[in-house]
Formats: structure tokens, sequence, C-alpha cells
């Protein structure tokens, strides 16, 4: 089973950062948080840190595993792990590399965007306060 990481970053201003696919992209245009495949050799974290750089040109701080979710898409037939990562970014210059655009949305905004089925458990659990980011953070420590 393939193994995909991805950040729910959260700024002061509690608004967290969604990243939209691009048009010739599988799941074209839909909306997902950062994050992107473990190669083989890495782990989840080193994966994740490679892809913020890669994707956003931030360097990855404080993370915390807060979901994993089994999905398979149609397009690719391969059963997903998606591991969810709460996580503080190093570098305030955003570069959407990887993206069509990206968006700083409030959590109960994030229902106005369609997003990939296997982020939709956290989108609602965010949506709700359910799960709150920098609380999180805040307690794990120097993660």
């Amino acid at each position: 089973m393939r193994v995909v990481v991805a950040a729910v970053i959260e700024r002061e201003d509690r608004r967290l950062l969604i990243g939209q696919r691009r048009r010739h992209d599988t799941s074209a245009l839909k909306w997902e948080f950062p994050g992107g495949k473990v190669e083989e050799g890495e782990t989840p974290e080193v994966a994740l840190a490679r892809e913020l750089r890669e994707e956003l040109g931030v360097t990855l701080g404080k993370r915390v595993e807060i979901a994993r979710v089994t999905q398979t898409y149609v397009e690719t037939a391969e059963p997903l792990e998606i591991r969810f990562y709460v996580a503080e970014i190093d570098g305030e210059n955003l570069v959407a590399r990887a993206f069509e655009r990206i968006a700083w949305v409030l959590p109960k905004e994030l229902a106005e965007y369609d997003f990939l089925t296997a982020n939709l458990r956290l989108v609602a659990n965010l949506a709700t306060g359910r799960i709150k980011p920098r609380e999180i953070l805040d307690s794990a420590g120097n993660g």
C-alpha cells in the first residue's frame, strides 16, 4: 500500500492552508492539504518535509500526526494510506509550485471547497472544531 502524507497548516488568524490540484493532475482541480507520496527509504516525516519544501518552498517545523485514512481512487485503483499531520512551517513566502492555486481559509469555510474524498472526514472535523490544529501543536511540546 502506498503511503501519502499531508499537512494541516494553521496561521495565527486560524486560517488553514489548502491547495487546488492542477488541471492536468489526477482528480483535477480538487482541493487538498499540501503533501505527497512517501518515497522508498523515506520516513513519513522526512517525506512531509520534502513535499512542503518542493510544493511551497517552506521548511517543516513541529508536526503531530492526527489521522490516517485508507482510500482507493478509481484513477489509480491502488489503495493509499493518507497520514495527516498538524504542522508548523518556517517561511512566510509560500510559492504555489505544485498547485493551480492555494488559499488560506477559515475552518468553517472548508465546506465551500471541492475536496478529495480522503480529506472529507478531516475537513468535517476541522470545520466543526473537533480538531483544533493550534491546540494540538501547543500541547505536543517540541515534536
